[in-house]
């Protein structure tokens, strides 16, 4: 397995679990919002900053997408 999906599993549990939700929850709503590749590719920015870093990217992404 790639490293870069070893990472998107990992950030994707973990961000359910910070967000009290399912990694599966969490995967349709990122499909929802069209935002599931772009977080698969931001692995070369997120797995070197720290981790909530990348969850308030998400949120961020999520919150523009919902305006």
């Amino acid at each position: 397995m790639p490293k870069e999906m070893d990472f998107f599993i990992f950030l994707l549990e973990n961000y359910a679990a910070y967000k009290g939700t399912s990694a599966d929850q969490v995967l349709a709503e990122w499909d929802e919002f069209g935002i599931t590749e772009l977080i698969y590719e931001m692995y070369e920015r997120y797995h070197v900053e720290r981790i909530e870093n990348a969850y308030d990217d998400i949120d961020t992404l999520i919150f523009e997408r919902q305006q």
